[in-house]
């Protein structure tokens, strides 16, 4: 018997928190759980429908019909930001609930059985920032924000309403901690709040929700507003063509991808630099360059690209050579663009990239510009004489050579430093500014006064005079 009640509570929680399947992924929503303890039915209004965002009015109509019956210790568990991916991603409902992120969370539904608790997984961000306001006037009291420890020490009275307000410590995007660990830490808080309640047998209605979205900076920005500093990235799915994938044993194990390759040679004859873009003939659903020759396994990785009929040469290869190794100072692995060759009608030109395209392994590597010539990423080989006459030049650059699922890239380590020119200037300004202050208040304190004054009644002061 519990274990069929159980099943029907994860099947209504999994089948909530799913509905957004059906639709689309809406990063403007945020969502809300709310149970109460004692199995007392929250609200006579049926649960949205597949797919519906919950409005701000809406709200206001479940918000008002639950507490009418609900007990009015209204538990509010308020962290900064949060979305429904967080519960699709690592939620024990969608998988093993052994590595489930909300273990106290999804206890405390199914201790709360429908319709003893409401699921809305789809709910207007600006209606979800006022609920603490609707809740103060709901219940006609004072929100007190308190921590886990401060709770066991105030006693809650049933006949009595009292709205608390927990601010969970963590929020995903933001801590160096991975999401999984955060969540786990809020949900960690969750079970602290709700054992001392229990502890004191004071029926209570929780409501688990955030104030903001988690995931909707990265859609909202324009593309022209985006940041170009160091950041995770991946090859957005409305990118014009595919990245060029190399199968080994029928997965991907290479993965590249670029807004535009171009390279270009010097032509002794002309006198001039002869310039071919290669990104039509290398990406596109029906043109694709042989692969011929390509390999990876766990620590070596070579993409080859074959074309035909380049800048008049009859056969061409471009040359993705990329390793991994284990470094004892970071205690972990990084894989490297060794080099990046061109093979043509016997010759060989070669460029290292391997002190300058790096990122960890189990990251893709993304740059704006890789180039053998202007800011150099890509350096020409002394051995080989050959490749001062070319040239070479990607744009939106980005590989993975290791740990590639599927045909999308990893989080990618970006080439752009930390500290942009106008970070510099600014630092460089505070400094000098800082120094002529130091200055100043260094010949202040060197002032001194005469330690002694003429005195006209006195006799005078006399200074010898020596010829």
């Amino acid at each position: 018997m519990a274990d069929a009640k159980m099943h029907r509570v994860t099947a209504y929680t999994c089948a909530a928190l799913c509905s957004f399947f059906l639709t689309g992924c809406c990063s403007d929503q945020v969502p809300l759980i709310m149970w109460s303890s004692g199995g007392v039915p929250l609200t006579s209004l049926a649960p949205p429908a597949v797919g519906h965002v919950v409005s701000s009015s809406q709200l206001v109509s479940y918000l008002n019909n639950a507490l009418s019956s609900a007990p009015h210790n209204v538990l509010l568990f308020l962290q900064e930001k949060l979305s429904l991916d967080d519960f699709t991603m690592y939620g024990g409902v969608f998988g093993n609930k052994r590595d489930s992120a909300y273990p106290n969370l999804e206890s405390a539904l199914q201790s709360s059985p429908p319709p003893s608790s409401l699921v809305l997984p789809m709910v207007s961000w600006p209606g979800v920032s006022a609920v603490p306001g609707l809740l103060q006037e709901q219940l006609g009291t004072s929100p007190l924000y308190l921590e886990p420890a401060t709770l066991a020490q105030l006693r809650l009275n049933s006949s009595v309403p009292a709205l608390l307000i927990i601010r969970l410590p963590y929020s995903p995007g933001t801590d160096m901690m991975a999401p999984k660990e955060v969540l786990s830490g809020n949900d960690e808080v969750i079970g602290q709040v709700l054992d001392i309640v229990k502890e004191q047998a004071v029926p209570y209605t929780a409501i688990y929700t955030a104030l903001k979205p988690s995931r909707v900076i990265g859609e909202v920005m324009s593309p022209e507003l985006r940041s170009v500093g160091r950041s995770l990235l991946q090859v957005s799915p409305r990118s014009p063509y595919p990245p060029v994938e190399f199968k080994s044993e029928g997965s991907s194990c290479i993965l590249l991808w670029a807004e535009n390759l171009t390279i270009s040679f010097y032509s002794k004859a002309k006198s001039a630099w002869e310039r071919h873009d290669l990104t039509s003939q290398t990406f596109g659903h029906s043109v694709t360059p042989s692969l011929t020759g390509s390999s990876c396994n766990h620590t070596l990785s070579r993409l080859v690209l074959n074309y035909e009929n380049v800048l008049g040469f009859s056969s061409f290869s471009l040359i993705f050579a990329m390793n991994r190794r284990f470094y004892k100072v970071s205690a972990r692995e990084w894989f490297t663009l060794d080099q990046v060759e061109l093979e043509y009608d016997g010759q060989k030109a070669t460029f290292n990239g391997s002190r300058n395209i790096y990122a960890p392994a189990e990251f893709s590597y993304h740059c704006e510009s890789v180039s053998s010539f202007r800011y150099a990423l890509l350096v020409p080989c002394t051995a080989s004489d050959n490749a001062n006459q070319w040239r070479l030049s990607f744009t939106q650059f980005q590989i993975q050579g290791f740990g590639v699922m599927g045909r999308d890239f990893s989080y990618a380590s970006d080439c752009a430093g930390f500290f942009t020119p106008g970070i510099w200037m600014g630092l460089l300004t505070s400094l000098l500014m800082m120094l002529i202050l130091t200055y100043g208040l260094h010949m202040i304190t060197q002032l001194r006064t005469m330690d002694r004054f003429d005195d006209p009644k006195g006799p005078a002061i006399s200074v010898p005079q020596t010829e």
